[in-house]
């Protein structure tokens, strides 16, 4: 199916899949033209979540890598406007620098989403999951975080 014809079908759940396989074979000159134009899907939500669900494909690809950066900027470019694929960039940078023992402040990780926390206390970084056994915004983060530490403890 052409990109241009996806929209004409009137099935979302036709063209939710339609648009996660071409953004999963788009060339990354390509990416940001693909990205703003998946967003023009009148189902404003579906074309969110393809789009979230394409990010997180590449960001989770790209994340300990150089290229992450230039990545991350042309996608907040592409996502203007669609307030929660933005912060969900923003997180996923907070994830690479926590991951990667970049710089990161604390007050950033507690007032990040669920979705942060719980990846962040499955992860490596032993301040990061200290934190969150401690303040993590509900009590599945927390206990995850104390598991986390107490399997660490234990190996």
């Amino acid at each position: 199916m052409n990109v241009h014809d996806i929209q004409q079908n009137p099935d979302e759940h036709v063209r939710f899949t339609a648009y996660l396989d071409e953004l999963g074979r788009v060339a990354d000159p390509d990416e940001v033209d693909l990205v703003s134009h998946v967003l023009t899907d009148p189902d404003r939500t579906m074309a969110r979540s393809a789009v979230l669900r394409h990010m997180d494909r590449r960001a989770a690809g790209l994340c300990s890598g150089p290229a992450y950066e230039k990545w991350a900027q042309t996608m907040t470019q592409a996502t203007t406007g669609h307030p929660f694929l933005v912060q969900r960039l923003r997180e996923w940078s907070l994830f690479r620098a926590i991951t990667l023992e970049l710089p990161w402040r604390p007050e950033n990780l507690l007032a990040s989403s669920n979705w942060l926390q719980l990846k962040t206390t499955a992860g490596t970084n032993a301040e990061a999951i200290e934190i969150l056994a401690e303040a993590g915004r509900t009590k599945r983060i927390r206990y995850a975080a104390r598991a986390n530490l107490n399997h660490r403890s234990e190996s």
